[in-house]
């Protein structure tokens, strides 16, 4: 769940979310203000006509008789009753008192009262999902002056709360943001598709140069990316196979020269110098021999087979210890894999090369891990140094800096390598050990979606 919110799908979605949710609260606010100012307004001219009855009323009745009239007429929100002398203190008119002594004329005077009832001041129960309200309509205290004298306090007070609908409106509202979560779910599912099938066209490119072009399907503008995708892909195939072609036909061109000039050097009369030639021109014809090497493990066109890593293991370290190599080999995988059988071989004997020729011996270490193999080459050598173990994977990189066969190689081997591994979607590290040496590790998985 962590990892969906993370995601541009998680995030598309909450912001939709969030974005109906807030709109559709918005609306019910701005909808249950209104209509409390459409009842505050019908109210207020309800209060105003039922003020202006009592009052008029109250006029024709008898004064011993309008005592008991007023407690009977006063009901709901409006409270009519006589007072003996003014105890409180007056304020300015206001809106409601204007509006009711332009109703009675000027035979009644009207004074509003600076205090306020106690009603006016307290929360109303609402069914909102607002919560308690504020009664925001008329509510106060005027004291009015009939014709014959006598004092009466008028106290206009809130409606009483409405009654309960019988439904909790969180019912109502809790279907509504379901919907909506549906509809934002399908709304981000269908925006962000696209785009997680151009990411995996783009990853299945990174794993294999020669995969299927994405198929253009959908809107316009996905229509569009994806051809400019393809057309990208055409693009970098037809430059990487022009660079391994040119590559292996310039190390293939110079084998035939390379191979008459040891012919030629048989010729040579002073021993010393056919050795010294020799020797430069083997160094040639094994830089002409790595160069194809890396030109063929660029070159993904060869089919997958089925193979058993064990086997293949045991077949390289015997051969390696054959040919004097001291290589120790622990461990198995029990796993087969899809691979291109000589690709996987020339990377374990550059990878079991490297660590004999730098660290006198080779121990091979080898595991299974969830679903891959693991692949761990120790030697007893100095290592390397922490800021060059990303640079010695560069082509024709070498940590000394003798161009010597005898002190290094042509540089190529481990470039070979990593782009074996890459082919094969495996990973290929360096790591020093505390106790001295080099630590390589590669881990072949068993099923490789670029396959």
């Amino acid at each position: 769940m962590k990892a969906f919110w993370r995601s541009m799908t998680g995030r598309v979605f909450l912001v939709l979310m969030l974005g109906i949710v807030a709109s559709a609260a918005l609306t019910q606010w701005l909808a249950v203000n209104e209509r409390q100012r459409t009842l505050s307004r019908y109210r207020d001219y309800h209060a105003l006509e039922r003020v202006e009855q009592l009052i008029t009323t109250a006029e024709v009745v008898l004064p011993e008789a309008r005592g008991q009239y007023l407690r009977v007429a006063s009901k709901g929100g409006l409270r009519l009753e006589p007072i003996e002398s003014l105890g409180a203190a007056t304020q300015a008119p206001t809106e409601f008192s204007r509006a009711l002594g332009a109703r009675l004329g000027a035979d009644y005077v009207l004074t509003p009262l600076a205090g306020r009832p106690e009603a006016c001041d307290q929360p109303r129960q609402s069914n909102s999902i607002f919560g308690p309200t504020q009664w925001r309509g008329t509510c106060e205290e005027i004291l009015v002056r009939m014709r014959d004298g006598q004092l009466l306090k008028l106290s206009v007070l809130p409606p009483r709360s409405p009654p309960p609908t019988g439904h909790n409106e969180y019912a109502v509202f809790l279907p509504f943001l379901l919907s909506i979560a549906i509809l934002a779910y399908l709304v981000t599912r269908m925006t962000m598709r696209p785009l997680k099938k151009l990411a995996q066209a783009a990853k299945d490119l990174g794993n294999d140069i020669n995969h299927p072009p994405l198929a253009l399907a959908g809107a316009s503008e996905i229509r569009q990316a994806g051809a400019a995708f393809n057309a990208m892909q055409a693009r970098i195939r037809q430059h990487i196979f022009q660079r391994t072609e040119m590559l292996a036909a310039i190390t293939h061109d110079l084998q035939t020269p390379l191979t008459r000039l040891r012919l030629r050097l048989e010729k040579v009369r002073d021993e010393d110098l056919q050795q010294k030639l020799i020797g430069d021109l083997s160094a040639m014809q094994q830089m002409v021999k790595e160069g194809l090497d890396l030109a063929r493990s660029m070159d993904a066109t060869e089919a997958m087979q089925a193979l058993d890593l064990d086997s293949l293991l045991d077949s390289v370290c015997a051969d390696a210890a054959d040919a004097g190599q001291r290589v120790v080999l622990d461990g198995r995988s029990a796993m087969a894999m899809m691979c291109r059988p000589l690709d996987i071989r020339r990377c374990l004997v550059n990878l079991l090369d490297n660590a004999v020729k730098y660290g006198q011996q080779a121990h091979v270490a080898v595991e299974r891990i969830g679903g891959a193999a693991r692949i761990r080459i120790r030697d007893c050598g100095p290592g390397i140094p922490a800021d060059q173990l990303a640079r010695v994977f560069e082509p024709f990189y070498r940590i000394e800096t003798s161009r010597s066969r005898s002190s290094g190689g042509t540089g190529l081997g481990l470039t070979i390598a990593r782009n074996i591994a890459e082919q094969h979607g495996a990973t290929l590290t360096l790591a020093n050990l505390e106790q001295g040496g080099l630590e390589v590790t590669l881990v072949i998985p068993e099923y490789y979606a670029g396959k």
